[in-house]
């Protein structure tokens, strides 16, 4: 089991700030949970990086987009003229959000 980093004490103070309330067991289980994550957290801080680049991403990327090239569109009456309820030349959709209609 690895050394105890934080105290029933503070998992309590902390679960007070958070106005939560815990059990004396949840109190030692998280007490070990949060202190076997701040070890880990140690491990991780401990691995020296020195050497390796700087990266973004670990794995290469590219654009997986197609070209934007213009091509030809759908007809504007056509598609009009599937709707449900057209107004003005636009689509007619209920109000949103409360606006008169």
């Amino acid at each position: 089991m690895s050394q105890e980093r934080i105290t029933k004490h503070e998992c309590a103070h902390v679960a007070a700030l958070a106005r939560l309330r815990l059990t004396d067991d949840e109190l030692d289980r998280f007490s070990t949970q949060l202190g076997e994550l701040l070890d880990h957290v140690a491990e991780v801080e401990s691995l020296d990086i020195d050497d390796l680049p700087a990266t973004q991403h670990p794995f290469g990327i590219s654009n997986l987009l197609r070209a934007d090239e213009p091509a030809q569109t759908l007809d504007r009456d056509q598609v009009l003229a599937q709707a449900p309820h057209i107004e003005n030349g636009q689509f007619r959709v209920p109000p949103v959000l409360g606006e008169a209609s």
